[in-house]
């Protein structure tokens, strides 16, 4: 047996024509079972099913010691629902910034300041304590005590459900405003401009995509050839693809840091998986970059095909979804209208369905939204504009956009 020494440990071998690594599980009574995996072809898949392996067994032990230890303090319990149960949730990656700010710098620089005294046991920890903590931190900025209270009652949730706490206190804390997000919306000419400016574009399909389909950044950035049916007229919202933030958390250091980005494709938001119908205007674009693809293809031997329709015209790979808003905000002064991004555009959407009368009961499902509720508190203002923006669609693409009218419901997949 050829034993390879790896990284200052002997974690991969050579035994019997293939290679292996050593294995550890954590058993249903929390003792240790040692053993070997191979098969592998070679020591660098080895050292790397050994890492997977080894990590998995440190988070099980992790938990296993804070399930021993009901005397854990709010500071170490909240870095232990982040790091072990909030991360794991499928969410957005710019919701996973905004917990881990709250956290690491917020939340546990007040508990640890001057001295530990502030930090107290878990089970201890009432409304009038809570209290103290949002009461601090809200004088951060304008939305911190909201998104500190939202993040403490999560976690306090999760300690109830596993049985650290008899009951959430959060509910009984004191309740801070919301900073309800602006709505930038572009008028009539403002839309035109930017079309006209954007119709020989590398992104002229995708501001399609989110002023006529309302589609998130993500969404759009994630969307294959293979998602819409051009005989029908039909798009399949089924995935995502985000900018995953690879966080330095170090709570000793009470600080969060962004060490950089891994791009990751997801299922949609939930409830956002959808098939919708869309303008032929987009089905024509979309033909049309197509055969730009194709066209890359024979140009460049190193072009690779991925199927994605937002894709770099060098490599093939897909855009990174911040690009977008950054080809927005530099083609938006050129045009002489006010920056607006992508969110904005799928704002633009749903303000034309408002203004023709559509449902929100509809328009939520359209947005992908779990509750029209949401599409209420989000577009409630805009029901007061009068502006009618889908005039200048209507001029501008006729029988396209008639197809708009269609809208008001989702459309079943064969």
């Amino acid at each position: 047996m050829n034993k390879v020494k790896s990284k200052n440990k002997e974690i991969a071998f050579f035994e019997r024509g293939s290679w292996y690594h050593r294995t550890k599980i954590l058993n249903d009574d929390y003792t240790t079972s040692y053993g070997k995996k191979g098969g592998f072809l070679t020591k660098e898949d080895a050292e790397k099913s050994y890492s997977v392996n080894n990590e998995e067994y440190l988070k099980q032990l992790s938990i296993h010691h804070l399930n021993i230890d009901k005397e854990v303090f709010l500071s170490n319990y909240l870095v232990y629902w982040f790091e072990n149960i909030f991360k794991e949730k499928n969410v957005e990656n710019t919701y996973i910034l905004g917990v881990a700010y709250a956290i690491y710098n917020l939340i546990i620089p007040f508990l640890r300041q001057d001295d530990s005294t502030r930090d107290i046991k878990l089970r201890l920890v009432n409304a009038t304590y809570l209290d103290s903590i949002l009461d601090e931190v809200s004088k951060a900025t304008e939305s911190a005590g909201n998104i500190c209270r939202e993040v403490l009652n999560l976690a306090m949730q999760d300690a109830l459900a596993d049985k650290y706490i008899l009951y959430n206190p959060v509910r009984d804390t004191k309740q801070y405003n919301r900073k309800k997000p602006k709505i930038t919306i572009l008028n009539k000419s403002e839309l035109k401009k930017l079309l006209q400016f954007a119709k020989y574009d590398n992104w002229y399909l995708e501001i399609l995509l989110g002023v006529f389909c309302g589609l998130r950044k993500g969404e759009i950035i994630g969307l294959k050839f293979q998602d819409f049916d051009i005989e029908r007229g039909i798009i399949r919202i089924r995935r995502q693809l985000v900018n995953d933030p690879i966080l330095e958390t170090n709570p000793d250091a009470i600080k969060v840091k962004v060490e950089g980005y891994v791009l990751t494709e997801k299922a949609p938001k939930k409830d956002s998986y959808r098939n919708l119908r869309v303008p032929k205007v987009i089905i024509q674009e979309l033909i049309q970059r197509k055969s730009e693809l194709e066209s890359c293809k024979s140009r460049n031997k190193n072009f690779e095909d991925l199927d994605y329709v937002s894709f770099n015209r060098k490599t093939g790979k897909p855009h990174v979804p911040t690009s977008f808003n950054t080809y927005l905000y530099r083609v938006c002064p050129k045009a002489n209208i006010p920056n607006i991004s992508v969110h904005g555009l799928r704002h633009m959407f749903a303000t034309i369905l408002i203004e023709r009368g559509v449902p929100l009961v509809k328009i939520a499902a359209l947005l992908g939204h779990s509750s029209p509720n949401i599409t209420f508190e989000i577009y409630c203002g805009i029901m007061d504009e009068r502006e009618k923006i889908l005039t200048f669609i209507n001029d501008t693409f006729k029988s396209e956009i008639m197809e708009v009218n269609t809208y008001g419901r989702n459309v079943k997949a064969n």
